[in-house]
């Protein structure tokens, strides 16, 4: 019984954190299409707005920080296994911040795929904020950066949703925990003292 009601609490903790995940990822992907399409309405030439941010409209064929430039097919089947894996670890996470940071990213992941996929400029993602000395980028760019930070800082904090080789998450070690064995009864102390001589 007690284990049997183990697994279901497990199973139940796993749905709510896959739920968590979809919700924040449904939410950057849409954040992510909607503020496309006002920059590409509203942004005909840069735009300084405070400090090192403005704006400048400018599509990227290439991942963040315009790496593998002129690669952008070949970037939508990897995208959409990243997603896939996204979503078995977004099931295995065991913490509110693991399920949000696996969000955030699935979600720039998705918001970036739809552009390269139903996006009107050939399969380019549309990138328009930019900061000084640094590449222009978009909200899943920056909801991708962020999600990484949160995951690598749950790992970095007790290391409860780090998947280990054997699938599990690891839990973190707290000496001085391990079982230890009962100590005999009064009938086992009785049964095994010596006769007095």
């Amino acid at each position: 019984m007690q284990e049997r009601g183990t697994d279901a609490s497990l199973s139940g903790s796993r749905r709510k954190s896959l739920a968590v995940t979809g919700a924040v990822a449904a939410a950057v992907a849409v954040a992510d299409q909607v503020t496309t399409a006002w920059a590409e309405a509203d942004i005909h030439r840069p735009v300084h707005l405070l400090g090192p941010l403005g704006l400048d409209m400018q599509y990227n064929s290439g991942t963040a920080f315009s790496l593998f430039t002129g690669a952008r097919w070949w970037l939508v089947p990897v995208t959409a296994l990243l997603a896939a894996a996204l979503v078995w670890l977004a099931w295995r996470a065991r913490s509110l911040m693991a399920a949000v940071g696996y969000g955030l990213v699935l979600g720039g992941a998705v918001g970036n795929l739809a552009d390269r996929l139903v996006g009107a400029h050939r399969g380019d993602v549309a990138d328009f904020v930019t900061l000084s000395h640094w590449p222009t980028f978009n909200v899943a760019d920056a909801c991708i950066t962020v999600g990484i930070v949160v995951v690598a800082a749950g790992w970095l904090a007790g290391g409860a949703d780090r998947p280990t080789a054997a699938g599990h998450a690891k839990t973190p070690d707290h000496p001085g925990t391990a079982e230890r064995p009962a100590r005999p009864g009064m009938a086992e102390q009785a049964e095994h003292r010596e006769p007095a001589s």
